[in-house]
């Protein structure tokens, strides 16, 4: 990462807080505010080194706690991200592997996708506001919700108690709809409520109407997903930023949408300050995959170099995501970690936290709570994370899977059965596949990934009846 790119922080890690630690993280359980971006790029952000974006809260959310250079997102698309946040599960072993709306085909491919795949997340998973109600906490969705639409399996039948949820049009910023705890209560919006801001004042209202009672605040914005729709008051400073970046491009539409998002993060943490919750709250701040580096419904909206491909890709571009834990007085402030883990982990995070022992079995997570207490035991906690994305994204991506192990990562194109190799630590951008140069340490890493898949039950894509091989 250092050779590379220029970080904000100093890159450092820090010592465990005794007193953490042996008090169980807190005598009270801690209060949780998850600020879940949608298609957020891990290079978006100032204090990752964005020049162009002004993010002045979440940087200072990051300054106030640890800053992850190596998170991931379990899928390069966003409802299986999702899905394993709430149930600490991989995507394939849901069957929950592409957006709930994804039926891509390419009549040029030998496979397509595979038959069968699960387009909610099922009622019978225990989700992780099921478990916090265990502990007495009160739980929030509010935002995009993108895992069912079945009223048996939408948020307030999967454990939440104030629900928010974005309704009809989902890809606008205004004359949207939000769902308020049932689809019999709606909020309509003429044209006036920027839906960024709107999903904002919802989380204030949960926080202050909760400020007594441990609770956990699922705050999922739709921002910067597109649509590219800015609130026109922000536009003129990234117009006039636009013509000095030049020869260096940026989307200035793009940056507004960003900015919008780092209003809500400072509005939530001022109403946590002025409620004296600060010292017990946790707050994590991530996106449920990488940025989105193509047109699509209108101009690219943002870069991820030196990240190889973006959004729907299996590469780093697509599951790299930022990542920042900020709990005042419990976690030492302004550190960067180099750790890696994954959405999955989440979960039984959240749970040691609460004091949480009895979790659901099959769950794939494993607590960081060892990385936020000694990162610098990064060897103790190196172990495989896998993807697995079985379809044709929107953003041309193909079927693939892949396993990080370590500073490697494999990935395997199943069109083809391909193998790539690369080291992660020497190559961010995955430009050097030495499949070829380090056949033992491929064979290792394949079978890594061929024992996972068959562990969980990954579906795999299926032949193309209607395949015709190129003539010679």
């Amino acid at each position: 990462m250092g050779q590379t790119k220029v970080l904000f922080f100093t890159v450092g890690f820090f010592v465990g807080f005794s007193n953490l630690a042996d008090a169980q993280f807190a005598e009270t359980p801690p209060n949780i505010v998850f600020i879940l971006t949608d298609d957020l790029g891990w290079t978006d952000l100032r204090c990752y080194g964005n020049k162009f974006n002004e993010t002045p809260h979440i940087d200072k959310l990051a300054e106030r706690g640890i800053c992850f250079t190596q998170a991931y997102a379990a899928c390069p698309v966003c409802s299986p991200t999702r899905a394993s946040i709430l149930t600490g599960k991989y995507p394939a072993r849901l069957h929950l592997t592409n957006f709930l709306i994804g039926n891509r085909t390419d009549p040029e491919s030998p496979v397509l996708p595979p038959s069968g795949w699960k387009t909610m997340l099922d009622a019978r998973e225990v989700t992780l506001p099921e478990l916090l109600k265990t502990k007495g906490y009160t739980s929030a969705m509010v935002g995009k919700w993108h895992l069912g639409n079945h009223d048996s399996v939408t948020s307030w039948n999967q454990g939440f108690d104030f629900t928010r949820m974005i309704g009809k049009n989902g890809l606008d910023y205004y004359n949207y709809s939000i769902f308020i705890d049932s689809y019999q209560n709606e909020f309509i919006d003429d044209g006036t409520n920027y839906l960024t801001d709107k999903l904002t004042e919802y989380g204030v209202e949960f926080i202050r109407k909760n400020k007594d009672q441990p609770f956990f605040l699922y705050m999922a914005y739709s921002a910067p997903h597109v649509f590219i729709v800015p609130r026109g008051d922000k536009m003129r400073k990234y117009f006039f930023k636009y013509e000095q970046s030049k020869p260096e491009k940026f989307n200035p539409y793009y940056a507004a949408m960003v900015e919008s998002i780092d209003d809500g993060v400072g509005r939530i943490m001022k109403t946590l300050e002025e409620n004296g919750l600060l010292g017990n709250t946790l707050v994590i701040f991530t996106s449920d995959n990488g940025g989105l580096g193509i047109d699509e419904l209108g101009p690219t909206p943002t870069n991820l170099a030196p990240l190889r491909k973006w959004k729907g890709h299996i590469y780093e571009g697509g599951t790299r995501v930022p990542a920042i834990f900020s709990w005042p007085g419990k976690l030492q402030a302004g550190k960067v970690s180099e750790n890696y883990f994954s959405s999955i982990d989440y979960l039984p995070t959240f749970c040691e936290l609460t004091g949480i022992s009895d979790i659901p079995e099959n769950v794939d997570g494993k607590s960081i709570v060892p990385l936020l207490l000694k990162p610098e035991k990064k060897e103790d906690y190196e172990r495989p994370l896998f993807w697995h994305y079985p379809h044709f994204s929107n953003q041309l991506g193909r079927p693939a899977g892949s396993v990080r192990m370590g500073d490697f990562k494999l990935v395997e194109l199943y069109e083809t059965g391909t193998l790539e190799l690369y080291n992660l630590k020497e190559d961010i951008s995955e430009s050097n596949n030495l499949s070829e140069k380090m056949k033992d340490k491929t064979t290792e890493m394949y079978k890594l990934l061929a024992d996972w898949r068959k562990s969980v039950n990954a579906q795999m894509p299926v032949p193309n009846p209607d395949y015709q091989p190129p003539s010679n």
